[in-house]
């Protein structure tokens, strides 16, 4: 038996030491805040939640499929994404632990996937089925509540990311999204979610192209890279 509390200490559930790990997850994840470990270890069951791993390049979701399950990221790290007819790729989001994906497809089953959804480091991911999570939405009422929220977020991020292809050059794109990374993660000495050829896909430039940019700005002293670390030196303007 384990005792658990979480981030606020506002609430305490003794469980079996696996069940406690699970509980103690799913607390510090956006869908349910607000719910007590109590009322979560009932509500589990409902929702069918298995777990299952992807190693990396694994594809969870294909576009085109009709889906009944959302996914939570227990570790690792997910990428949403789109192709053409031609095979061109558009990264649209790269999301990390405690983040939920397919949650609108999920609970519109009879929509095909637009997007693919793939693993893009080894990961771990809970399945939750959403029409049992939508059913015991009467009883907890939090659950829709934080189900509406993460959606206007992720609306918010598909937003944001049209704001960053918006602009003609590649250097203007460049500096619109690591602006708002800078200002996301509260330090001019940061870490992107993606890799080059990532970053270039959820930009949509050629990678090469955003390389050699990249490769300018550091030498004019906008900013330092090595992979995935950006940290920017001093302000400059144009």
């Amino acid at each position: 038996m384990a005792v658990y509390y979480n981030t606020n200490r506002k609430y305490v559930v003794k469980t079996t030491k696996g069940e406690n790990m699970k509980v103690s997850f799913l607390l510090e994840t956006a869908l349910f805040q607000g719910i007590a470990p109590q009322e979560l270890e009932t509500l589990l069951p409902r929702l069918r939640m298995h777990k299952e791993q992807f190693s990396k390049g694994a594809i969870i979701y294909h576009a085109g499929e009709r889906i009944r399950e959302l996914g939570i990221v227990v570790s690792g790290r997910i990428q949403i994404e789109t192709y053409d007819l031609w095979g061109n790729r558009s990264v649209l989001d790269s999301i990390g632990p405690k983040t939920i994906f397919a949650e609108t497809y999920a609970c519109l089953p009879d929509e095909v996937m637009l997007v693919t959804v793939s693993a893009s480091e080894d990961s771990e991911v809970y399945f939750l089925d959403a029409h049992a999570m939508i059913k015991a939405a009467s009883t907890h009422p939090a659950l829709i509540q934080n189900l509406l929220t993460l959606t206007a977020q992720k609306n918010l991020n598909l937003s944001r990311r049209i704001f960053h292809t918006s602009a003609k050059t590649i250097r203007a794109r460049l500096q619109s999204y690591l602006s708002f990374e800078a200002t996301r993660q509260h330090s001019n000495d940061f870490y992107l979610p993606f890799n080059r050829q990532q970053l270039a896909d959820y930009l949509s430039v050629d990678r090469s192209a955003l390389s050699n940019e990249l490769s300018k700005m550091q030498k004019e002293g906008y900013l330092r890279i090595h992979k995935n670390h950006v940290i920017f030196p001093k302000t400059k303007t144009r």
